[in-house]
């Protein structure tokens, strides 16, 4: 279980988050959208302590983020190329992360057979360096290195950014297949509406720092979520003038 309590960030006089109390229970697959500067990759940066709260925390099976690092042998995430070490080459990145998990070589090239057509012949023996790669590509090293060890929870933000259309379909069925198979509660932030809501069972709308919308997913979902951000679009631009 994760918990959200009274948590907010701010910059100055800018608060960029303010979540009163949000609860994610296991197994979940959970969805976060919003537009840019909506709250997501600070939400995201505040449950992996990536950053500090200015109030509130976030707990992990009653784990406080900010007060232990016993959480972080359950949690796995991409957020961005930061994560890759990028002068390592894919297959030493890859026996890197399962070192740190307790996986042997072994069981890291045993582990990534499964991955052959996500791969597509560009990634394992390619020669390059994680640096080196494609956009889609560094995405791909850095979401299967996220699923190394068996995590419970796995945090991913904008999963399916700079991936062909092809790969997207391959991500989202092994997303739904591990959550089904392993139970892993899987965080997703993404811009794509569509994606979201076909792998995630809940998602929860940002805007302007703020919890707007959690929605239980069902079929009128995406369009529910379409009409809440074209309403968004049409609202009037509010333009103050100083005289």
């Amino acid at each position: 279980m994760i918990t959200i309590n009274n948590l907010s960030k701010t910059y100055g006089n800018a608060t960029v988050l303010n979540i009163e109390n949000l609860e994610i229970p296991k197994g979940e697959t959970f969805g976060l959208v919003g537009n840019n500067g909506a709250g997501k990759t600070t939400l995201f940066s505040l449950m992996l302590d990536l950053i500090q709260a200015t109030t509130g925390f976030v707990s992990i099976d009653g784990i406080k983020v900010h007060e232990s690092e016993a959480w972080k042998s359950k949690v796995s995430a991409f957020v961005d190329d930061t994560f890759l070490i990028g002068y390592l080459t894919p297959e030493e990145y890859f026996y890197f992360i399962g070192e740190l998990r307790g996986q042997n070589k072994a069981s890291v090239d045993e582990f990534l057979k499964q991955f052959h057509d996500l791969f597509n012949g560009e990634i394992l023996n390619s020669g390059k360096y994680c640096r080196d790669l494609s956009k889609g590509n560094q995405k791909k090293v850095g979401i299967v290195g996220a699923i190394i060890g068996n995590p419970e929870i796995i945090i991913l933000d904008e999963p399916f950014a700079n991936l062909d259309p092809s790969t997207q379909i391959k991500l989202k069925n092994l997303i739904k297949e591990l959550s089904k198979q392993s139970g892993v509660t899987f965080l997703i932030s993404s811009h794509d509406l569509s994606h979201t809501t076909e792998v995630c069972n809940r998602i929860v709308v940002v805007n302007k720092g703020l919890q707007v919308k959690d929605i239980k997913t069902n079929p009128e979902t995406l369009k529910e979520l379409e009409r809440y951000f074209e309403d968004q679009v049409n609202k009037p631009i509010e333009i103050s003038v100083t005289e």
